[in-house]
C-alpha cells in the first residue's frame, strides 16, 4: 500500500487537524476541572490558612509544564510528536488517582507535577502539529483554532467542576472528571492520530535557500528565545506576564470571590467565563493577526489585561464585577495567547520551530511560577485587591515592552554555528 500524499494546509489535512482540535479540548478540560475548586479544596479538606501555601499547587503545576516544554522541543525532532502526545497522556492517567486517594496537601501537589507534564507535552505537540499541517500561510487562523479548542474545554470543565461542585463532593467530580478525560485522550491518540514529521520536511524543503538547515541546539534556542533575539525576548516577557496573570486569575481569584461570600457555583462561573472569552476570541484574533500583523494585537492584549485586573481589584470581590473583569481579561488574552506563538513561528525557519516554541512555552509557563509565588506572597503580606492591582500594573508594563522591542515582521536563523 502506498504512503498517502503529504500536502501543506488546513483544507488539506482537514481530518487530523479537526482531530487535533478535539485532544486539545481534553487537555484544557483536564486542567480547566481544577480551575474552580481546587483553591477551596485546599482550604476546606486541608486547611490551608495561607494563600502562598494554597497556591503551591500552581507553582508545582507550572514548574513541571515549564521544564517540559523546554525540553518537548529537542524530543518531539529526535522520537516523532506522536509518541510525545501518547506519552503526554500516560503521564495523566495517575493524577485523578492521587488527588482521589490524598491524605495530605504534598500530594495534590504530586498530582499537579504529573499534570504539568501532560500539559507541557500535549499542549507543545498539539500546538506543534497542527503549525506543521497547515504551513505558514495560514499560521494565526491554526493557532487560534488550537487555542480555542483548548480553552474552550478549560471554560466547559471550569464551569461544570464548579457547579457539580456545588451538589456533591468537590474532590469526587475531579477525580471521576479526570479519569474520563485522560482515558478518552490516551485512547483518541493511540488509534487515531498520526505523526506530522513528514510536513516539517516538506516545508523546509520549500525553503530553498534553507533546505538544507538543521534543527538548533537546545542552548542556541535559549540563548535566542530568552535574550539575544529582541522580536523572541519579547514574545517570552509577554508569554511569562501573561501566564502570571493566568496564575492570579487560576488561585487567587476564587479565594478572593469566596472571601466576599460568593458561593462555589458562582466562583465556577467567574472561572469559566475569563477562559471561555479566551477560548471564542482566538478563532478571530489568530485569523486577524495574519492579517494586521502580530505586534498590533500582543501590545493591546497586554494592556487590556492591565485595564482587566484593574477593574477586578477594585470590585471589592461582588461577583457582577468580577464577572465583568473576567470577560475583559478573557479579550485581552485571546488578543495575546495565538498571536505570540504566530509570531515566535514566524520568527524561525520550520527545523527549528519545535525547538524555539519549547523555549518560549518554558517562559511563557514559567508565569505560572513566578505568579503563584509572588501572588501567594503578596496577598499574605499586604491584601488580594492591592496583589491584582500590582500584578495590573506589571501587565501594562509588558505590553509597553513589547511595543519598543517586536517588528512587524522577522526571520532568523537559529541553525547550530559549528559541529
Amino acid at each position: 500500500m502506498s504512503e498517502p500524499r503529504v500536502e501543506l494546509g488546513l483544507r488539506e489535512n482537514a481530518a487530523q487537524f479537526t482531530l487535533l482540535v478535539a485532544v486539545n479540548a481534553l487537555v484544557g478540560a483536564m486542567v480547566g476541572l481544577e480551575r474552580s475548586t481546587l483553591p477551596l479544596i485546599g482550604e476546606d479538606e486541608f486547611g490551608l490558612a495561607s494563600s502562598a501555601a494554597v497556591l503551591s499547587f500552581i507553582v508545582a503545576f507550572g514548574l513541571a509544564k515549564s521544564l517540559t516544554n523546554l525540553g518537548a522541543g529537542g524530543l518531539a525532532e529526535r522520537a516523532g510528536r506522536r509518541r510525545l502526545l501518547v506519552l503526554a497522556w500516560v503521564a495523566a492517567l495517575p493524577v485523578p488517582l492521587l488527588v482521589g486517594v490524598a491524605p495530605s496537601w504534598s500530594w495534590i501537589v504530586a498530582a499537579n507535577v504529573l499534570l504539568g507534564v501532560n500539559q507541557g507535552l500535549a499542549w507543545s505537540m498539539t500546538v506543534v502539529m497542527k503549525i506543521d499541517l497547515v504551513g505558514p500561510r495560514r499560521r494565526g487562523l491554526a493557532l487560534g483554532l488550537n487555542e480555542s479548542a483548548g480553552y474552550g474545554g478549560v471554560a466547559l470543565a471550569a464551569a461544570l467542576s464548579g457547579w457539580l461542585a456545588s451538589e456533591f463532593v468537590a474532590r469526587d467530580v475531579l477525580v471521576i472528571g479526570g479519569a474520563i478525560v485522560a482515558a478518552s485522550a490516551l485512547a483518541i491518540c493511540l488509534a487515531f492520530v498520526r505523526d506530522t514529521g513528514a510536513h516539517v520536511s516538506l516545508e523546509q524543503a520549500r525553503e530553498t535557500s534553507r533546505a538544507d538547515e538543521s534543527p538548533p541546539r537546545l542552548r542556541d534556542a535559549l540563548r535566542a528565545a530568552s535574550y539575544r533575539v529582541p522580536a523572541l525576548r519579547a514574545c517570552s516577557q509577554a508569554g511569562l506576564v501573561n501566564n502570571l496573570n493566568d496564575a492570579l486569575a487560576w488561585g487567587l481569584m476564587p479565594l478572593f470571590l469566596a472571601a466576599h461570600g460568593a458561593g462555589t457555583g458562582q466562583i465556577g462561573l467567574v472561572a469559566g467565563l475569563y477562559p471561555a472569552v479566551w477560548g471564542v476570541g482566538q478563532i478571530w484574533t489568530g485569523h486577524w493577526s495574519d492579517a494586521v500583523g502580530r505586534k498590533p494585537l500582543i501590545v493591546a492584549g497586554m494592556f487590556v489585561q492591565a485595564g482587566a485586573l484593574g477593574l477586578l481589584a477594585a470590585s471589592d470581590g461582588a461577583v457582577g464585577g468580577a464577572a465583568v473583569a473576567a470577560v475583559i481579561l478573557g479579550a485581552g488574552t485571546a488578543l495575546v495567547y495565538p498571536t505570540l506563538i504566530a509570531a515566535v513561528s514566524d520568527s524561525v525557519t520550520p527545523v527549528a520551530r519545535a525547538t524555539t516554541l519549547g523555549v518560549y512555552r518554558f517562559w511563557r509557563d514559567m508565569g505560572y511560577v513566578v505568579g503563584a509565588v509572588a501572588v501567594g506572597v503578596l496577598a499574605d503580606a499586604i491584601n488580594p485587591p492591592a496583589t491584582i492591582a500590582v500584578i495590573a500594573a506589571l501587565a501594562a508594563l509588558s505590553g509597553a515592552w513589547a511595543a519598543l522591542e517586536l517588528p512587524s515582521r522577522a526571520q532568523v536563523s537559529l541553525a547550530p554555528s559549528g559541529p
